[in-house]
């Protein structure tokens, strides 16, 4: 790609990001959904503006942004986060999991979907999208115990979502005769090495960050940490997402050194999340709505059930405030590359139903990844909204 043409791409799409930043401080929509949206309308299913050789920064960017989003979750896992919200967090991402997977899998399999194909499906729709979950909470500017659960749940639940995904496609391999054995042992290689990794990258981390400059870590031993987990997790075959969470939790909990662990990645995270937003939506492809059919609006409504009643269910038995247990599996409905993943690998294990996972997948999280940040803002309003009305009204 000529330089010119880089640079001149490159100076639109911060501008069309700064122009959606404005808008969603102007309307309260999520900036995520403006973002993606504008990149439906200049990509493939839009106007076609933006050059074929842009999206091949997708990858650089999606990785470099989704660390960055995971040092910034596992930042969340503070001892005293952990200390009044872990037993809720740890609840409700299991029940959200379990129970999406439950009613998502049986659903389509009561109206005529292999068994094999249901569990498949019904493992997919475990999967989160952490870093439209995480710009939605901060771009609310909204505090407190809700998004702080928010923010962990994330942080966890893909965890469980892969070791749920292994299991079924072990279950539906060996219902039809494809056996998958060697797919529980690698995804517990990937999650146990991803947080061996994030290990031995974040205590370290924790040790050395901040001393140059006393109290607060530089930009450049910030996105040296990013970079380096990230790599390494590539190259090693493992998880980025839960290597970067857990060297943010470990440096956030043992960093002595500075105030504020994770500042910089901060100030530096929106020009990589703008880039990696407007490249998605460039790469989403509208024409695959039209074919998912009666599956794909059977998959939609069972997957935003299953997430409603398990993150009720969660919230119950973990003790939770009657007010804020219908709004966990709502703020927690973005689904996107995790899924992706997922649907490749199934596609890959079953050729036989690629065409059916690959279609309805791309379908659904199209929708889910547009309508998902309104819905998580909306479930924020109601819950820390009413909270912080009851404080004012209480008075001083």
């Amino acid at each position: 790609m000529r330089l010119d043409l880089t640079l001149l791409t490159l100076g639109v799409l911060f501008l069309v990001g700064l122009a959606a930043d404005e808008l969603g401080r102007r309307t309260r929509l999520p900036r995520v959904t403006l973002l993606l949206l504008a990149g439906v309308l200049a990509g493939r299913s839009g106007f076609d503006l933006v050059p074929a050789e842009a999206e091949t920064w997708y990858e650089f960017l999606s990785v470099s942004a989704l660390t960055m989003v995971a040092f910034l979750l596992g930042s969340a896992l503070t001892r005293r986060n952990l200390a009044a919200h872990g037993t809720e967090i740890v609840l409700i991402s299991i029940s959200i999991v379990l129970v999406t997977l439950v009613v998502v899998a049986g659903g389509l399999s009561l109206i005529g979907v292999p068994v094999g194909l249901a569990l498949l499906l019904g493992a997919i729709a475990t999967a989160t999208a952490p870093a439209a979950t995480e710009d939605t909470i901060r771009q609310s500017g909204m505090t407190g115990a809700f998004p702080d659960k928010l923010r962990g749940i994330v942080a966890v639940d893909d965890a469980w979502g892969l070791l749920a995904f292994s299991l079924m496609t072990v279950a539906a391999g060996e219902l039809y005769g494809n056996g998958q054995t060697g797919v529980v042992w690698h995804t517990l290689r990937e999650i146990g090495g991803a947080v061996l990794l994030g290990a031995v990258v974040g205590i370290p981390g924790a040790a050395l960050t901040g001393r140059i400059k006393p109290g607060e870590p530089l930009q450049t031993e910030a996105l040296g940490l990013v970079f380096l987990t990230a790599g390494l997790a590539m190259w090693l075959g493992v998880s980025y997402l839960l290597a970067g969470m857990t060297a943010g939790m470990l440096i956030v909990n043992f960093a002595r050194h500075h105030r504020q662990a994770f500042h910089e990645i901060e100030n530096v995270r929106w020009p990589f999340m703008v880039l990696f937003f407007l490249l998605a939506g460039v790469s989403l492809e509208l024409d695959h709505l039209a074919t998912m059919g009666g599956l794909g609006l059977a998959y939609l409504g069972l997957r935003i059930t299953g997430r409603i009643i398990g993150g009720w269910l969660g919230a119950r038995i973990g003790g939770e405030d009657e007010a804020e247990r219908p709004w966990f599996g709502i703020a927690l409905l973005p689904q996107a590359g995790v899924a992706i993943g997922m649907a490749l690998v199934a596609a890959e294990s079953f050729p036989d139903w690629s065409e059916t996972i690959i279609t309805l997948t791309i379908g659904t999280t199209v929708i889910f990844e547009l309508l998902g940040p309104p819905a998580t803002l909306f479930a924020l309003r109601r819950v820390v909204g009413k909270e912080s009305g009851k404080t004012s009204a209480k008075g001083p």
